[in-house]
């Protein structure tokens, strides 16, 4: 079978596709002709680097970023330039994303923490390496068809590195980041926060302060409230100090969350049994009864 004829070319990568974007600038499905392997080719706006100076200043960045090699993270495979334009080569993943995953409802309370250490893991990881992400949400978290999150590297921005462009999604930035302030370690924890709160909640916490996530879940236990609210803190200084430690409070209540959902499960099995009993004694108290009917008038 012939492969398709491309619809484009960008350095080494044959566009096979345009893909939804999931960011700013144009997204396509390519077949790198070097490597033989599908890879997503990213194409930046012109205006995000309309100098070849911040072009080239920015292909550098994006190279370094090339030490990340976490397991949840989208692994960025080059960066270069094309008509005037930066582009980006991301490995290629079957899945959707974790906006898709949420579908407008509150997640299984085991599922969204599980989701929340991946991406503190991959966060974290991203930090020891001397980048902040700055541009976490739910519509740039990738959820794979075997269920893992992986989290972009194009946001991941090196201190005092890449400006972010003027239409990046803001929804879940800190409230430091909100007022115009750098962002740092912390801001990406109340970005980690504010998805959690979401994946249990459907809404997102208000930078004045929210209210605990087991108001509107009532699966959520008190242990895990006092993590989301920490990390979602208006104040800097009260969250998690670092991805880490995060990742290390979530994990602590995962043990807690399967006993308290094996309970639940429980009782609602418990509840089935009950009333399948009751159902079967009344049908056979009615069963005597009409034998009885039918006893005397036949007799």
């Amino acid at each position: 079978m012939n492969a398709p004829a491309p619809i484009g070319v960008v350095g080494d990568y044959n566009l096979l596709e345009r893909l939804e974007p999931a960011g700013p600038g144009d997204f396509y499905r390519a077949r790198d002709t070097r490597k033989g392997r599908t890879v997503v080719v990213r194409l930046l706006p012109p205006g995000l680097t309309p100098d070849p100076a911040s072009r080239s200043r920015f292909i550098a960045q994006a190279q370094g970023m090339g030490v990340l090699s976490h397991p949840n993270v989208i692994a960025l495979f080059n960066a270069g330039e094309h008509e005037d334009r930066v582009y980006l080569v991301f490995e290629f993943l079957t899945g959707q994303s974790l906006r898709a995953e949420m579908a407008d409802r509150p997640m299984n309370v085991r599922r969204a923490v599980e989701l929340a250490i991946q991406i503190s893991d991959a966060v974290a990881d991203a930090h020891a390496a001397g980048f902040v992400h700055g541009g976490l949400s739910p519509d740039s978290v990738v959820v794979t068809a075997k269920g893992h999150a992986k989290i972009p590297a194009f946001e991941l921005a090196a201190r005092g590195g890449f400006e972010a462009g003027g239409d990046r999604l803001r929804d879940y930035d800190s409230p430091e980041e909100a007022t115009g302030q750098l962002g740092d370690d912390r801001s990406d924890i109340y970005s980690i926060g504010a998805i959690l709160y979401e994946m249990l909640t459907t809404r997102r916490p208000s930078h004045k302060g929210a209210s605990a996530p087991s108001v509107s879940n009532r699966h959520v236990i008190p242990e895990l409230d006092d993590i989301v609210l920490r990390a979602v803190a208006p104040n800097p200084e009260s969250r998690p100090q670092s991805a880490v430690a995060l990742a290390a409070q979530l994990r602590s209540v995962v043990a807690t969350v399967d006993v308290r959902e094996t309970a639940v499960d429980e009782q609602s099995g418990a509840g089935r049994s009950t009333t399948v009993f009751r159902i079967l004694l009344t049908c056979l108290v009615l069963s005597g009864v009409f034998a009885a009917l039918w006893w005397l008038f036949v007799r």
